[in-house]
């Protein structure tokens, strides 16, 4: 196992991605956690479809996720987008796309070969530029759930390899983040709603 690990910790944006792709293999066989899934990368070549050229298949991927970061702001608007805490997650489970998205993304970008990192920090500005406008929303039935959802880009850089909270920062202040999670903790019986 320490020479699995060694491996896996060895991995950098300039290793081969053969290589790379051998290594998390190795590594997920062994039960141990890596940051790309080497099935869901193998899984998504397959799906590659012959009649796009590299380039659009690659703009394809770009697009679904940039679609998907700014699709988030319309959870808020979902009564069942409120964050549970004794659930310690959302009661439509959205909390479950924070990895979802980490998987997906570092598997799509995997396959075109392109830095996952970089376009990772690319969705959080995307997401928080969507999450940004719905706090100037003044329609409460279309953002009763902000907070909650604002909870989200936290759980995505958690659940992240590649990301970290500092990164967050330049696009959305860490203070609404901060004030969410007051929100959603507070004691249940203050809560107003």
């Amino acid at each position: 196992m320490g020479s699995i690990q060694t491996l896996s910790d060895n991995i950098n944006p300039a290793t081969d991605m053969k290589d790379m792709m051998a290594i998390y293999e190795l590594t997920s066989a062994a039960g141990t956690p890596c940051q790309v899934d080497p099935a869901l990368v193998t899984a998504l070549s397959n799906q590659r479809n012959e009649n796009y050229s590299p380039e659009e298949d690659y703009r394809l991927t770009y697009l679904l996720m940039v679609y998907v970061a700014v699709s988030l702001p319309s959870l808020a608007s979902d009564p069942q987008s409120f964050y549970s805490q004794e659930h310690q997650g959302h009661r439509n489970n959205i909390h479950c796309l924070a990895k979802a998205i980490n998987q997906i993304a570092a598997a799509l970008y995997t396959v075109h070969n392109q830095n996952i990192q970089e376009h990772l920090k690319e969705f959080l500005s995307f997401a928080s530029m969507g999450l940004l406008q719905i706090g100037q929303e003044t329609d409460k039935a279309l953002v009763k759930n902000r907070e909650s959802v604002f909870l989200l880009l936290q759980m995505v850089i958690e659940e992240s390899p590649f990301l970290e909270m500092d990164m967050l920062e330049p696009s959305f202040p860490y203070a609404l983040v901060r004030n969410a999670f007051r929100e959603v903790y507070r004691p249940v019986g203050m809560v107003t709603g």
